[in-house]
């Protein structure tokens, strides 16, 4: 079968023909209908710091962001079928150690990553642990079955702890719009928050209009705002600030803002990733100012899933994720979809299995 396999270290990957999989008892195979590029892959395409120091397994087919039909189950499975519509919780564990028996699989301690540590979905079929299979209804657009995984991470930010009444008439502010921040800014919207904040680095023009477009009231370029945007949104919120915060741009400066204009007794939900250590004032920020701090690490498994699926019953909030994907390409052109990203023309990228 045909697949882009990460078979050296260096930038770039290659599309290759490989084995078709084999699957053992408890797993199925399904067959890619889409996939998705996140920046997870754009990381591992580029082969940045971050990259060098993870990728344990090469070569490895890459990718986990995707839809696809079953067309095989081991012996043992029993909850999935072929001819299922499926995507993949990317976060395969072991179910046995004490995070998996204490309801906390997603931060399982031998977690592995689907396209990271173990071979992706960027292929023409991918084995998936029958636990990790989210069966999805056959009629939903399968450009957004393809990034309920990234939904999911968005929910999880919004609803660390399941509590709508913690957005419903809330002021939050979502600072970075890469495509996960875009999604958590269309769910507090469905969820009733009364005013949306959002912040983002002002090159990707496109990621700041689909802002508005997702349900934010206010977006900030923070490249032209700088440090005023803190004086802005508590000007805007009658000196109060936000009560929810949601990190998602992995920027040392966003962190000092979300506790800034954060009001005392709010929460922080801290999603993006940084490139080293942060100097933080813990003093002020956090214990001075009674601040709650969510570290968010993928989705619950599998009530995040649930929730996804609600909201996706939504049509109003399924026209604001399918407009979130900019460019559907064939996965043979996966180098276009990649310069989308970093020319900043993109929001989201989704790959059609189009191999010749």
């Amino acid at each position: 079968m045909y697949a882009i396999v990460k078979k050296r270290r260096q930038p770039k990957a290659e599309i290759t023909t490989v084995n078709t999989p084999k699957i053992s008892n408890k797993q199925v195979l399904v067959q890619t209908k889409m996939a998705a590029i996140c920046g997870t892959d754009v990381h591992i395409w580029d082969w940045n710091e971050w990259a060098q120091n993870r990728m344990k397994k090469i070569p490895l087919t890459i990718g986990h962001e995707f839809t696809g039909e079953v067309v095989k189950v081991g012996e043992d499975v029993t909850n999935v079928q072929a001819g299922d519509i499926v995507s993949a919780e990317t976060h395969i564990v072991d179910g046995t150690c004490y995070q998996c028996r204490t309801d906390r699989m997603h931060i399982c301690q031998n977690l592995e990553i689907l396209g990271v540590d173990t071979d992706g979905v960027f292929a023409e079929y991918v084995v998936l642990p029958e636990r990790n299979a989210w069966k999805s209804p056959p009629d939903l657009d399968p450009a957004i079955s393809s990034i309920q995984e990234p939904l999911g991470n968005a929910v999880q930010t919004v609803l660390p702890k399941d509590r709508i009444e913690d957005i419903a008439g809330k002021n939050v502010a979502v600072l970075g719009c890469g495509p996960i921040g875009l999604m958590a800014i269309a769910v507090l919207d469905t969820l009733g928050a009364e005013k949306i904040f959002a912040t983002g680095g002002g090159r990707n023009k496109v990621r700041m209009e689909l802002a508005k477009k997702s349900g934010a009231d206010m977006v900030l370029n923070a490249r032209e705002e700088g440090e005023n945007i803190v004086k802005i949104i508590r000007d805007s919120t009658d000196g109060n600030g936000v009560d929810v915060a949601l990190e998602m741009s992995g920027a040392p400066s966003a962190v000092r803002q979300a506790f800034e204009i954060l009001t005392p007794g709010g929460r922080v939900s801290l999603f993006g990733l940084f490139d080293r250590p942060l100097e933080f004032d813990v003093n002020n920020a956090v214990v001075f100012k009674a601040a709650t701090i969510y570290g968010i690490s993928g989705r619950r498994m599998f009530q995040t899933w649930y929730q996804v699926r609600g909201l996706l019953s939504d049509s109003r909030f399924r026209k604001k994720i399918a407009s979130i994907v900019t460019h559907r390409i064939p996965i043979k052109d996966i180098a276009e979809g990649m310069e989308a990203i970093h020319s900043k023309r993109a929001g989201k990228v989704v790959l059609e299995p189009k191999w010749e």
